[in-house]
């Protein structure tokens, strides 16, 4: 895709927005709320079963305005109407970015590419669906006859960090008797103990590697190979039912040792960090079953399908990037918090931090030129109620300025009344707390709360299979309405290959000739002296 000349800074909401920022510190939230009665009203919006309030915003009318001026100046329609039909926006690998394409159906075809590429979708899904239900049935056999108890997810990135997410967060409707179990660092603690838990007759491996070749993956892979021959007498574990292959490369797979009839494939093009949609969500699959599997994706399609039709001033996805913009760019915040109040998402801070910061974390244009301005901010947050005892500290009386999104589910069928009641009190008394402050009682600064802090709240029904697809593709299709705006790929990820190939020097047989910096070298001495 060739992309016109374009720089976010170059429009006229551009500027017009900087001098709202220069105002900014006479701006306060409470009494945009005075001046308006109708604000929550009019900065909040729903789809499906998510709705998201953003009235207690540091944005007035004006400046709304124009950041949705900003938005209708950019590329993003453009973009975006070139992202759903396939097209190669991922210029530095020349790819096409189709994650959207793992959730769809037939009719929203609109070429006979996507009707092929629905069409593999939906193959490569029904082997998910039959190895799933095998395994949930107790009808997939170790090597000794007995049914399968325990699943080890091998994998790292979006391998590893989705699938996870997704069967903690939809922990109420898992399989009564088959657990779940996830491995990624390379620390072989991780896997050694894991392992130590588990009885071998009953454990499947699922190698979870786009390639085949990721090395972290790899060596879990190995250790797990020798956990069957040391404990079962297994020689070449990797060929038995005791392993599955979860890639889009079956070659390498093969080539590693896994049966044929226990590869699942997915497409090339299906991006690791949205990978958990593909066959890389077998242990999703596993865990809360085909149908429920399938209602995520369906979540997932519902958010696309708003995500285009949907009017930019009520694009939900549209809206959260543009809040960010304004505080990113315009008022200088360096990282936004995601506080979860829901238990079961504690690890959505973690997995958008690989979303978001990996998909924005760049300071090069599409047109291969340097940034001048911010892009993707640092992204951190851990679930209430457990932050409010962190640091929170720092969110109500630090000098940082912390835009945050709260989210959480009305209902909750894992919990009881009094505790969800108590739970979602303290989230909104938190989000009130912010915005409005406290004066300082005569003499006790110390207790002088300046409020006026940003926050978004953003209410799930209830925490389904349905509603936890929508939310993640809200926060992707948020991130690359950002990188729209800011002329930036957020789907390459070239930033992370230098440290692989100087970690591949340090671990390659010629590793004591290879030149580094004299810190890194003494400290290779001191561990090879230690160790």
């Amino acid at each position: 895709m060739k992309h016109k000349s374009y720089s976010p800074t170059k429009t006229d909401a551009w500027p017009k927005l900087q001098s709202q920022a220069d105002l900014v510190n006479n701006l306060s939230i409470v009494s945009l709320f005075d001046a308006d009665s109708a604000r929550a009203s009019k900065f909040s919006t729903n789809t499906g079963e998510l709705f998201l309030d953003y009235s207690k915003n540091l944005v007035s009318d004006q400046i709304w305005q124009e950041l949705l001026n900003l938005a209708k100046q950019s590329p993003l329609t453009e973009h975006r109407a070139a992202m759903f039909a396939g097209e190669a926006i991922n210029t530095t690998e020349d790819r096409a970015v189709l994650h959207a394409a793992l959730r769809a159906e037939p009719e929203d075809a609109s070429s006979e590419n996507d009707r092929q590429r629905i069409a593999l979708v939906k193959q490569q899904l029904a082997a998910v669906k039959l190895a799933s239900e095998k395994i949930r049935a107790g009808q997939w056999l170790g090597s000794t006859g007995k049914a399968i108890t325990d699943v080890v997810n091998i994998g790292i990135g979006g391998s590893d960090l989705g699938p996870k997410l997704a069967v903690n967060a939809l922990h109420e409707y898992s399989h009564p008797s088959i657990r779940l179990h996830f491995i990624s660092n390379v620390d072989g603690a991780e896997i050694l103990t894991t392992l130590k838990g588990l009885n071998p007759e009953t454990t499947l491996i699922a190698v979870a590697s786009k390639t085949f070749t990721t090395q972290e993956t790899l060596l879990n892979a190995k250790t797990a190979i020798h956990w069957f021959e040391r404990t079962l007498g297994l020689k070449d574990a990797q060929t038995s039912s005791h392993f599955i292959g979860l890639t889009a490369n079956p070659t390498n797979a093969l080539a590693y040792g896994i049966q044929a009839d226990q590869i699942l494939e997915f497409a090339e093009w299906v991006g690791g960090r949205y990978s958990l949609w593909s066959s890389i969500g077998l242990s999703i699959a596993i865990s809360i079953g085909f149908e429920q599997y399938s209602n995520m994706l369906a979540g997932a399609r519902e958010m696309d399908l708003h995500f285009q039709q949907a009017p930019l001033e009520q694009n939900m996805p549209v809206i959260m990037a543009l809040l960010g913009i304004w505080y990113s760019n315009f008022l200088n915040a360096e990282s936004i918090a995601v506080i979860p109040y829901c238990e079961r998402l504690l690890l959505l801070p973690s997995y958008l931090q690989q979303l978001d910061m990996e998909s924005n974390g760049k300071a090069t244009t599409l047109a291969g030129e340097p940034v001048n301005y911010n892009t993707g901010p640092i992204l951190w947050g851990q679930t209430g109620t457990n932050g409010q005892h962190a640091f929170f500290q720092l969110l109500h009386q630090g000098t940082r300025q912390v835009p945050i999104d709260f989210i959480a589910a009305a209902q909750d069928g894992l919990s009881n009344d009094e505790h969800h009641r108590v739970l979602l009190g303290n989230m909104l008394a938190q989000s009130a707390a912010l915005m409005s402050g406290q004066i300082a009682p005569e003499g006790q600064q110390h207790r002088y709360y300046p409020g006026n802090k940003p926050s978004n709240t953003l209410l799930l029904k209830e925490l389904s299979p349905k509603n936890f697809g929508a939310l993640i593709a809200l926060y992707e299709h948020k991130v690359f309405v950002q990188g729209s705006i800011w002329n930036i790929n957020s789907f390459d990820q070239w930033g992370v290959e230098l440290g692989k190939k100087m970690a591949n020097e340090l671990l390659g047989e010629n590793a004591t000739n290879a030149e580094f910096d004299p810190s890194t070298t003494a400290l290779f001495k001191y561990i090879a002296d230690n160790s």
